[in-house]
């Protein structure tokens, strides 16, 4: 018995192509043109919500407007007239400074250290890797909480450890700012740390190998190699840190309220003393619209910085 195959003819590749072509449906030209729209509305509802609070108290900055005073008219620049001449917002420019400069410094500089720290391999550096995020886990007014009930010198578990008494009190006129920067230490030098360990094990590995067989010291390499293409992932850590630290108000508000006196008045903590608790809306919102001028201005130089540093450490400038 004989047994035939019959084989059909294959088809053309361009009747192929041709097939598949018809078979994928065409998008219509409308939804083709409405589609970017559609992606940027997610966008423009951002800037919307971001844009419209602040030109309200921008508004709001000209304006006479108080709980006392539910019918405000335009008064102009009295509002900034009166706040620049009080001797109480410039004490509050200083302290958000002081606190804004220390912080970020010392943040800066032991962060480094533990991401050089922690870069090495070894157990105990795996582990304090994992057991360092812990404090960017709490909340700031939480761990506020927590270290005013540490500071308390009658039952502090600070003054006990360090037998300090009971007459050492932490958030003193003369120690309230300098307590204030050290719980912004434990709570955000994390931040710096874990940012910067990123940087440092995405540098390229074949300089530093070449430098070991040269013979170049640790100190050489770090000076010479590393801080120069580290150093726009350090800046990345300031830019976010001195941002945050100059508009700082949560736990600084729960561990003092901007006291003793004014020894810890951020310039956030006297916009809400002004619009929250005195109920003087434009003056509060003066207070936040020359904060958001030195923030603005700072935040733009910083940048410029960061992009020279970037460019540098690209090999475009030298």
């Amino acid at each position: 018995m004989t047994l035939q195959t019959s084989q059909q003819p294959a088809a053309p590749a361009d009747q192929v192509g041709a097939d598949s072509a018809r078979a994928v449906p065409e998008v219509p030209t409308w939804r083709r043109r409405l589609r970017p729209y559609l992606l940027s509305v997610p966008a423009v509802v951002i800037v919307i919500g971001i844009l419209y609070p602040f030109a309200v108290g921008a508004y709001y900055a000209f304006l006479n407007y108080a709980a006392v005073n539910p019918d405000p008219h335009f008064v102009w620049f009295d509002n900034f007239k009166s706040v620049l001449g009080d001797q109480i917002f410039w004490q509050s420019v200083k302290v958000t400074a002081i606190f804004a400069v220390v912080a970020t410094v010392i943040e800066t500089v032991i962060g480094v250290g533990l991401a050089l720290l922690l870069n090495r391999s070894s157990l105990i550096g795996k582990v304090f890797e994992k057991v360092l995020i812990l404090p960017l886990m709490i909340a700031p007014v939480i761990a506020g909480v927590i270290w005013k009930l540490m500071f308390n010198p009658q039952f502090g578990i600070l003054n006990h450890v360090l037998a300090l008494g009971n007459t050492f009190d932490w958030l003193s006129a003369t120690n309230a700012l300098w307590s204030v920067i050290l719980v912004d230490l434990w709570i955000f030098t994390p931040f710096v740390a874990i940012l910067v360990l990123a940087g440092i094990r995405s540098l390229p590995k074949e300089p530093f190998e070449a430098s070991e067989v040269d013979g170049a010291g640790w100190f050489y390499m770090f000076r010479k190699l590393m801080l120069p293409m580290l150093w726009p992932y350090i800046l990345v850590a300031v830019i976010f840190r001195f941002m945050d630290n100059l508009k700082v108000f949560d736990h600084i508000y729960v561990l003092t309220q901007g006291g003793p006196g004014v020894a810890t008045r951020t310039l956030q903590i006297g916009a809400f003393e002004d619009s929250i608790i005195n109920l003087d809306y434009s003056r509060g919102s003066t207070y936040m619209l020359l904060l958001w001028v030195i923030v603005f201005i700072t935040a733009r130089y910083l940048v410029s910085v960061l992009g020279k540093a970037q460019r540098r450490a690209a090999g475009a400038e030298s």
